[in-house]
């Protein structure tokens, strides 16, 4: 178990959903928590609700000096998690250009730009931890949902490449790969969503991962081990079985 009292830890996408239940997760065990989104009313909320001590940056994840200027009024912290997230459901019959755009860009490019500010000054330190909220949609193609699949495969990516690159430094990097988690994204879906969970469960699941030493996590189970076999599928079967 990592020792979190007095740690600082900045959550990107904490207004709601999965990054604000991780907040208060982190806040419970003495953790200053920085909260970023675009919009501040919901962190201000947030804000209130919580126990420990917090500070509120407003951070457009697709406005690079909107990034630069947060990281600087933030300056150093022991770790940040990025959850920030855009989602609409559509595939390819239905394409929407906007909407594609805007997951690529906020998903993935967002996490890219914003970590750009960040990593490096981790690196100069020597000490830092980052953790990215990838999909279990994002593991292969999947019907129905080009542009959120192709972002999270991205972000996920991202996190196996700056693991590779840093997982002999003091800057830890990991991944978390959730599925079906109740917020208002997954609001949009008008299909069943299996072992859908809570925000504070994902929660809890997502400190267990924070405090191991693994870099990556997948859940929940049973459901996470459908996506892992489906990687190691033969091309000709996968499609025959999860394509329309």
């Amino acid at each position: 178990m990592m020792e979190w009292t007095g740690k600082r830890y900045w959550i990107v996408g904490a207004s709601a959903g999965l990054g604000s239940a991780i907040a208060e997760q982190l806040s419970r065990v003495g953790t200053e928590v920085v909260l970023s989104a675009r919009s501040t009313d919901k962190l201000e909320e947030l804000s209130q609700r919580l126990d420990g001590r917090t500070k509120i940056v407003p951070l457009d994840v697709t406005d690079d000096e909107s990034c630069a200027k947060a990281v600087e009024e933030v300056g150093d912290v022991d770790g940040v998690i990025f959850c920030a997230g855009v989602y609409w459901p559509f595939g390819a019959d239905e394409w929407n250009a906007e909407q594609a755009v805007a997951m690529a860009e906020v998903n993935y490019v967002g996490a890219v730009r914003f970590l750009g500010h960040v990593v490096p000054r981790m690196i100069e330190r020597d000490h830092g931890h980052v953790a990215l909220v990838g999909s279990l949609t994002g593991y292969r193609g999947l019907p129905g949902s080009f542009a959120y699949t192709s972002s999270k495969a991205g972000v996920m990516s991202l996190a196996e490449c700056l693991y590779a690159d840093l997982h002999k430094t003091n800057v830890k990097v990991q991944l978390l790969s959730p599925g079906f988690v109740k917020t208002r994204l997954t609001e949009k879906n008008d299909f069943k969503m299996p072992q859908i969970m809570e925000p504070k469960d994902a929660a809890r699941i997502v400190f267990e991962h924070l405090n191991s030493d693994n870099f990556a996590r997948a859940f929940p189970n049973p459901f996470a081990w459908v996506f892992k076999v489906g990687q190691i599928l033969p091309e000709g079967l996968y499609y025959r079985l999860f394509a329309r």
